[in-house]
């Protein structure tokens, strides 16, 4: 990754923090970006006035001017230790999960949220958490955090345990993960974090799909449980498999929109530009 890459975010929902940031908030205050104008007998603030939006009222109303102050928000990273996370074809998946994260604590210093990292298998994993903070060092605790644990998890229930790690005011979380877990996991997921602003990232490997050959013997090795079996590969079965992933992913897409929340996709490498694009459209 570019030491100079600079990735964009942006909350769905404006913080209301009361600190001073770089987030449109939703407080209504006298400094900041113009937001609009009211009638001065609901706002009384005489400093405020626009004399010339006021003379062009018909009616003679007064009117002044409200602005809205720019405010941080505080966001986590999920982080899924699962096994499956553990895959290598065209790139590590957790190399690139790792790359996500110090990118999004470069990104934090730079708007001036505070960055926190939760990860979980089955459970919350207690050697694998940085609370949200502001420290400079952020970025090689990141880097010295992934290099102390590696994915290894029957599962990632364990996520939504995160829920009560991160309660209270609302968040920008987000979750990292190849989605590999049963939809009734990953549904009670998105129900723990409803009070926060999620946006999941899908990470994958093109290689789980597009190196299946037409024919041939290949050894399958189940990531959750280790357990590795020999398969006779034929089209009609590769056919199958590509189909039944698709599937998987339409599924996983429904589920996200049904707690109104877009996929981010992230397979084989960074491009910074292209996650950042997706973020802000998300």
């Amino acid at each position: 990754m570019r030491e100079d890459a600079l990735l964009s975010y942006r909350p769905h929902a404006r913080p209301r923090t009361g600190r001073p940031g770089a987030h449109p908030g939703a407080d209504v205050g006298s400094l900041g970006l113009f937001r609009n104008h009211a009638p001065f007998s609901r706002h009384p603030e005489a400093r405020r006035i626009d004399l010339r939006a006021s003379l062009r009222d018909p009616f003679g109303e007064i009117h002044v001017r409200r602005f809205e102050p720019r405010s941080v928000v505080n966001v986590y990273a999920l982080v899924d230790l699962s096994a499956s996370m553990g895959f290598t074809g065209r790139a590590s998946k957790i190399a690139l999960v790792e790359d996500i994260c110090v990118a999004m604590a470069r990104a934090a210093h730079r708007y001036g949220d505070a960055f926190g990292i939760i990860g979980a298998d089955a459970h919350i994993r207690r050697d694998f958490q940085i609370r949200a903070t502001r420290r400079r060092s952020l970025e090689t605790e990141i880097e010295d955090l992934f290099r102390r644990s590696a994915p290894a998890g029957r599962s990632a229930a364990g996520l939504a345990e995160a829920a009560g790690l991160i309660a209270g005011r609302r968040k920008l979380v987000f979750i990292l993960s190849d989605f590999r877990q049963p939809a009734t996991v990953i549904d009670s997921l998105l129900a723990s974090l409803v009070r926060h602003d999620v946006v999941p990232i899908v990470v994958g490997d093109s290689a789980e799909e597009s190196d299946l050959p037409e024919w041939g013997l290949i050894e399958m090795q189940d990531l959750e449980t280790g357990q590795s079996r020999v398969v006779f590969m034929r089209p009609a079965l590769r056919r199958k498999w590509l189909d039944e992933a698709a599937r998987r992913k339409s599924e996983l897409r429904r589920l996200f929109l049904r707690y109104g929340r877009t996929p981010v996709i992230v397979a084989d490498r960074l491009d910074i530009e292209n996650l950042s694009r997706q973020l802000l459209e998300a």
